[in-house]
């Protein structure tokens, strides 16, 4: 039966099909080998979802992937005897082992990443950046309407990218604290200033393999950010963890948790620490689900407002 475009349900499925064709073969799946790499696309996609969680279950690697319970153990299997894994039993529960990439894991995967962004990059340079955008704008909507309910709903709630901090996006973390909590709560410029202290302790004493900050776009401008600093060799620390206006109600607050956490664990830390404040009821909201829990608090009024700060901890 003809659709509104007039054409018939064969010459949709069919042209359907012929897409598949086209774009397997455009971005290389069907090789014996994907990225010039020893590994399978099976393989590939594994380490990746490894190396993008931190420190997954197979369980969720299974989740991510939607790949055969059988297959990914003996993906796992083969990745541990070859040294690219390691696992490490759950806290939560000695059920579950999380995963890691090893330093040879790391080494393994670093240029397939590397491949992988090289030649999506060019891809995209053959194209005018007016088509580009028409392009992206096209595997967005595919993404949309193929994906699964959930698949959707994280589709349309992550409008934003996390990147890594760039030039001047420190004095913006500064800046928009300050804004939002003097428009939000009325705290006065000593908030700012600690704020800034923070912000210039970790830039001036960063620790690139036991550190990480993010930083939240949504349609180029900043909408969050959060930062994770080291304590002791032992603890990390949660830091200034912000979620803009406009991008609230998306998921962001957890999601930038969450990687700090993934982070933390990968990192070889054995546990969070964080301060806020009680009046934070959101990001409260957000430690707590994720499995923080409140250790001691106190009262002060440090900026202009009578307040309850509170010291959250979590152990890895």
């Amino acid at each position: 039966m003809p659709n509104r475009d007039g054409r018939s349900a064969e010459t949709r499925v069919a042209m359907v099909r012929r897409f598949n064709r086209f774009y397997t073969r455009q971005i290389g799946v069907l090789r014996k080998t994907y990225l010039d790499s020893p590994y399978s696309l099976g393989e590939a996609r594994v380490l990746y979802e490894i190396a993008r969680q931190g420190s997954p279950t197979a369980s969720d690697v299974g989740r991510a992937l939607d790949l055969d319970a059988g297959y990914l153990s003996r993906v796992l299997r083969k990745f541990e005897k070859s040294g690219l894994i390691e696992r490490t039993t759950s806290a939560r529960d000695a059920r579950q082992s999380h995963l890691a990439l090893t330093a040879r894991g790391k080494r393994a995967y670093a240029p397939l990443d590397a491949r992988s962004q090289r030649d999506t990059g060019a891809m995209l340079d053959r194209l005018a950046p007016a088509d580009q955008a028409r392009l992206i704008a096209a595997m967005n909507t595919i993404e949309t309407l193929l994906g699964s309910d959930t698949e959707t709903k994280l589709a349309e709630q992550r409008r934003y990218q996390l990147r890594a901090p760039a030039p001047g996006d420190f004095g913006w973390v500064v800046k928009r604290n300050a804004e939002l909590y003097a428009q939000d709560y009325r705290w006065l410029a000593p908030f700012e200033g600690v704020c800034a202290q923070i912000m210039a302790d970790f830039v001036n004493n960063y620790d690139a393999g036991r550190e990480r900050g993010w930083i939240a776009e949504m349609d180029g401008e900043n909408v969050g950010c959060i930062f994770l600093a080291k304590e002791t060799a032992k603890v990390a620390r949660i830091r200034l963890l912000l979620v803009d206006p406009k991008a609230r109600g998306l998921g962001l607050g957890a999601h930038l948790t969450d990687e700090c956490i993934r982070f933390a664990r990968s990192a070889g830390y054995q546990k969070i620490t964080l301060w806020t404040h009680s009046v934070l009821t959101a990001a409260r909201h957000i430690y707590q689900k994720a499995g923080f829990k409140l250790t001691r608090s106190e009262k002060h009024n440090s900026w202009g407002q009578p307040v309850v700060s509170e010291h959250w901890d979590m152990d890895l």
